[in-house]
């Protein structure tokens, strides 16, 4: 299970690389191009919203043809963004092309869901995604450092040319490496019909779309702070590129640590209370934080520890809600991975959107936002109905 774990993690980590591998850049390329912290944050909405609605072909696509094919046609396109946007010159361009990158990266995050669903349910399936997780967890400890290093010796465009490389190693890693899981037998054509029908299925199960939301709002909440945090912590507290990629690691490092705990407790107590009790850990402490950032107690040091608490908590949902909306549709997975794994970007890149006309450079409106998507996710977590995945 290790191997495959690490071969799917891997190929997971192309999107976030793409993501937070520039963030240090984000100062950088608005003083460039003369722009807005919130033009700026337009590449990030472009990248996600792209990312989001692509995801609605790989998974079909992974259901007609295998699981292969989509992933390698994603990594070209992926590679092709990447190069554009390293010759950028605006950045409506920039954006255009992180939309191209998003389009592409979309293969390698909805995919891979699928592939667990053909391996593993319930308990074995978070098992594992926890543990592709743990892989991608390296992405966010070492992209931005790695975003950092390039810079010190180049300048953004350079990043986007190492995202090329990326690009063409994962598209080997696909072709020589990751096996097959979709026997041809088991394949469903690209049929209209046949989607809109697997569509209404979903779109109608109260308990895909209400741990798909859960899930949604929590990775929003991760968006808000990947598109503030770079501003809020070298402009507001002076943070140099090093020690931002340092301070944005350690939320990462709270995230995924947690999430290696999802399968032992989902094992232990149930899935489904392990999602309750992650939601609640992380709405309560996110509105904690925003109302002492409200209060006056704004210190960088209790900024990093109450997102650092919040997040571990957030790290044993997404593993959680994943396996538990895909694993009572295991004959249509792609498109259910494809559909939900939609959703969560599409909310995620409006929520973008939203906070940032509030965003004012301090981290009070980050947290507010980020607070809300917390109580939201609480909500939802409420409302959803009880099914609780085989152990």
């Amino acid at each position: 299970m290790f191997r495959f774990a690490l071969i799917l993690g891997l190929l997971s980590m192309v999107g976030p690389f793409a993501i937070d591998m520039y963030l240090p850049a984000l100062p950088n390329i608005a003083a460039e191009f003369d722009a807005t912290e919130a033009a700026t944050q337009i590449t990030l909405t472009a990248y996600f919203l792209a990312f989001g609605v692509a995801q609605l072909v790989y998974g079909p696509m992974a259901d007609a043809t295998g699981r292969r094919l989509p992933i390698v046609i994603g990594l070209v396109i992926f590679g092709l963004g990447s190069l554009g946007a390293a010759f950028a010159d605006s950045v409506g361009q920039l954006a255009l092309w992180r939309a191209v990158q998003g389009l592409g990266g979309a293969a390698v995050m909805v995919v891979p869901r699928a592939i667990v669903r053909d391996r593993y349910t319930g308990n074995d399936a978070t098992r594992l995604m926890a543990m592709v997780m743990l892989v991608i967890s390296i992405s966010p400890m070492l992209a931005p450092l790695a975003g950092s290093t390039v810079m010190a010796f180049g300048g953004w465009r350079e990043i986007f040319g190492l995202l090329c490389g990326v690009a063409a190693l994962s598209l080997a890693l696909t072709l020589f490496v990751l096996p097959e899981t979709l026997a041809p037998g088991d394949r469903e054509p690209m049929k209209a019909g046949a989607m809109l029908r697997a569509a209404r299925v979903l779109v109608t199960d109260r308990v895909f779309m209400g741990m798909t939301l859960v899930g949604g709002f929590g990775m929003a909440s991760f968006f808000v702070f990947i598109s503030s945090a770079s501003f809020v912590y070298v402009d507001q507290f002076g943070l140099s590129a090093t020690q931002f990629s340092l301070a944005f690691a350690l939320n990462a490092v709270g995230f995924f640590s947690a999430s290696q705990f999802a399968a032992p407790l989902g094992r232990r107590i149930g899935i489904t209370r392990v999602i309750l009790v992650g939601v609640s850990g992380f709405a309560a402490l996110t509105a904690l934080l925003f109302g002492m950032l409200v209060a006056g107690f704004g210190s960088l040091p209790l900024i990093l520890a109450g997102l650092f608490l919040a997040n571990s908590f957030l790290g044993v949902v997404m593993p959680t809600t994943m396996v538990v909306s895909l694993d009572d549709h295991g004959d249509i997975a792609g498109m259910a991975a494809s559909l939900g794994g939609t959703l969560q970007m599409l909310v995620g890149g409006l929520t973008i959107v939203v906070a940032g006309t509030f965003f004012d450079g301090t981290a009070t409106p980050m947290v507010g936002a980020i607070a809300l998507c917390g109580a939201l996710a609480f909500v939802l977590a409420q409302m959803t109905p009880r099914r609780e995945v085989a152990i």
